[in-house]
């Protein structure tokens, strides 16, 4: 058990039946009045964000989430298949649990899957990702006064704004918490 003052960013808790991870929280001294938390959590089921306000001294379950670095294979009927790179065991996840990830994996990538006991929370995929440009328009120079951009499709079906240098063919280093372009691999 956890208290309010042991809140941090990144701490998981269970709260309201249901699995939180913190990703803000502030403790607030009014002048009149007791003490209170104010915070903002993420439900790691639903992916939902939610402002809460507990009291000082509140008290919580510390919920462990264990993360397993795991290869993603293939997709099957909508099942995504992920294998245990240390066991060989193989691991279904539906695709509507991971559909932001899918946009920056590829077969045979390997991604770490955050596990509550038995259930899988979710799916991290690197910060950085080298992906295959399959689609986009070619770049006429002196089009434009500044940089220049257009969109591009990428291996995975992802569209992302690229500068007007970029070709199909191109390999592109992507930030995948932003899905934006970071540079030519």
């Amino acid at each position: 058990m956890i208290s309010t003052s042991d809140l941090k960013t990144g701490l998981t808790i269970e709260y309201d039946d249901s699995i939180w991870r913190v990703v803000e929280f502030q403790h607030v001294k009014p002048g009149k009045g007791a003490a209170f938390v104010r915070s903002k959590l993420k439900n790691l089921r639903t992916g939902a964000l939610q402002d809460k306000t507990f009291r000082a001294g509140e008290k919580f379950e510390t919920a462990h989430i264990e993360t397993k670095t795991m290869q993603y294979l293939y997709e099957d009927n909508g099942n995504h298949v992920f294998m245990d790179t240390s066991t060989y065991e193989q691991l279904d996840i539906p695709g509507e649990r991971i559909e932001e990830e899918l946009n920056y994996m590829k077969e045979n990538m390997e991604v770490s899957i955050m596990m509550y006991g038995s259930e899988v929370i979710g799916v991290e995929v690197p910060t950085k990702v080298e992906l295959k440009v399959v689609e986009t328009e070619p770049g006429i120079r002196g089009d434009t006064s500044g940089g220049g951009s257009k969109p591009a499709t990428l291996e995975t079906g992802a569209v992302v704004i690229v500068p007007l240098f970029v070709n199909k063919d191109d390999v592109l280093v992507i930030n995948t918490d932003e899905g934006t372009y970071v540079s030519r691999a």
